[in-house]
């Protein structure tokens, strides 16, 4: 297995991505198109999801694609991000056509970004529906990570988090690809050190290199959470969404999902709190005409989990320094 050559959720046929961000209000949105409606699943683990749109997905509803996904900050108010997205994609007649007219079908998730430092006085009503329409026309195959869209104002126990991405591609041709804001109460380093808890699935250097610890420092199993001494509850959540190109049912789609779930326990301690919304959405395009079978399928569902370890590591990795951090970024600390 290899990266794809972007190392990108885009290296999945199919897809774009656009970001947009305010910088004061220390927050954004991250859009995830389909070129073609995708069929597309959900799982949330986590005990404090905000998402709209997701009880669609479930295998036994009516409704088998979407034609984009949302990812963004604001905590609830974030949610406004998916009608900007909406409206950018019936602007260009994107959306399913019922009784005469045209309904763009977007998902979305939020993550709790409000308490770190940014400037959340926006007045009557919040900037997200406006930065979806943003973040929609800025798609395409190549994209940042780091301190961008729904990661602008990410956090985790010790760093700065940001938006993450990954790829792999399977020795059948199929594409598993990752996209994460990471924002978890947990920490995605062992102890105290630099090591990342996804270590293990690393390809090169693309999160630092730096493998595993040896010895393992004494305070690896720790739990270490991001404001534990003033917490007040629900200021977290990684979102994600785990794509690939093979061609998979409703209910496959879902399996895909939940499969992706383990990358968050392997990159993040704790994951899935009841302090967290942790959700992942998958997506499957079809493009590569593959449908996985007999021991092709363990190897693309490790491939999800694999692939989202490495997006949640390489989002904080690249996460950038910013006026007002609460935290520092990993980058920083030597």
């Amino acid at each position: 297995m290899r990266p794809g050559p972007r190392n990108l959720i885009t290296d999945v046929a199919g897809l774009s991505v656009g970001n947009a961000a305010d910088a004061r209000l220390k927050s954004g949105v991250t859009a995830i198109l389909c070129d073609e409606p995708a069929v597309a699943g959900v799982q949330v683990l986590g005990g404090a999801p905000g998402t709209r749109e997701t009880d669609l997905l479930e295998p036994h509803n009516t409704v088998e694609t979407v034609h984009a996904v949302v990812l963004s900050g604001g905590s609830a108010f974030g949610l406004d991000a998916a009608s900007g997205v909406q409206a950018a994609l019936r602007e260009k007649g994107v959306g399913f056509a019922v009784a005469g007219f045209t309904v763009p079908i977007v998902p979305a998730a939020i993550l709790f970004d409000l308490a770190n430092g940014g400037d959340k006085d926006w007045g009557l009503y919040p900037p997200y529906r406006e930065l979806g329409h943003r973040a929609a026309a800025d798609a395409g195959r190549d994209f940042a990570i780091g301190t961008t869209g729904a990661g602008t104002g990410a956090l985790v126990a010790g760093f700065k988090g940001g938006l993450g991405s990954a790829s792999t591609v399977l020795p059948n041709g199929v594409t598993v690809g990752a996209l994460a804001a990471v924002n978890a109460v947990g920490a995605v380093t062992m102890g105290r050190t630099r090591h990342f808890w996804a270590a293990p699935f690393e390809t090169g250097d693309e999160f630092g290199g730096l493998g595993l610890p040896s010895p393992l420092p004494a305070d690896a199993s720790k739990v270490r959470l991001k404001f534990r001494d003033r917490d007040t509850g629900l200021q977290n959540t990684t979102i994600a969404v785990i794509a690939t190109d093979a061609v998979l049912t409703k209910a496959a789609a879902k399996r895909l999902a939940v499969s992706a779930h383990d990358g968050f326990a392997r990159a993040i301690w704790p994951a899935h709190t009841p302090m967290d919304g942790d959700l992942v959405f998958s997506l499957a395009t079809g493009r590569s005409g593959v449908t996985p079978a007999g021991d092709e399928t363990i190897d693309f569902f490790a491939a999800a989990a694999a692939t989202m370890a490495r997006a949640i590591a390489r989002g904080v990795h690249a996460a950038t320094p910013a006026p007002g951090d609460l935290f520092p970024c990993w980058s920083s600390l030597v």
